[in-house]
């Protein structure tokens, strides 16, 4: 009896043991991780995220025609991850329909696309606040969804004809995680304007 006790404790510190060795390992290998850099020249940007990012285009009919939007986005196969995504869209307005010159109509705009976010999943804003990225105006906000369990932060900015959004979704749990800022700092423009000029 005291034998199958001792194994049995034997059995189960080693098992804990494992455990913490495999916890070791996904935190070492999260430390080592390199990013795969994903180029745009069409988009006229470049990022870089935990691996391969796949675009995709959306076609949508609006007030002001037809909007292409375009969208790369990497899914992380771990759940435990920092981030389950990492987001980059944009879409190109036409000419003369953003009013680069005109802080409260840009508010207006940066406001009503984090409401519409959070409108759009059923979720609530808990931020919304206007902030530049590179001498562009832009606005990041957070948005927690699925009653709380899940978060998408996003920067949004603006160049020219051109609406940026960069966003990070995550587990309430890894709300502060730094992957999210490794992603949004990555983020950078090519060379020309965003219209590809």
């Amino acid at each position: 009896m005291q034998i199958r006790i001792i194994i049995c404790l034997v059995l189960g510190l080693t098992a804990l043991q494992l455990n913490a060795q495999d916890d070791a390992a996904v935190e070492a290998a999260k430390k080592q991780e390199v990013w795969e850099e994903t180029v745009s020249y069409a988009g006229r940007f470049q990022v870089s995220a935990p691996g391969y990012m796949v675009e995709k285009t959306d076609t949508l009919e609006t007030k002001l025609g037809q909007q292409v939007n375009h969208t790369f986005f990497y899914q992380s196969p771990d759940k435990k991850s920092d981030n389950l995504f990492y987001m980059v869209s944009y879409v190109d307005y036409p000419e003369g329909t953003m009013h680069m010159d005109s802080v409260d109509l840009l508010g207006e705009f940066f406001e009503a696309s984090a409401e519409e976010a959070a409108f759009s999943i059923t979720g609530d804003l808990v931020y919304s606040n206007p902030r530049d990225w590179n001498g562009y105006p832009g606005q990041v906000w957070r948005v927690d969804y699925l009653k709380g369990q899940a978060i998408i932060k996003t920067r949004a900015f603006l160049v020219e004809n051109r609406y940026y959004t960069i966003q990070t979704i995550m587990l309430r749990d890894n709300s502060l995680n730094p992957s999210t800022q490794k992603f949004f700092d990555s983020f950078y423009l090519l060379d020309g304007d965003a219209s590809g000029n």
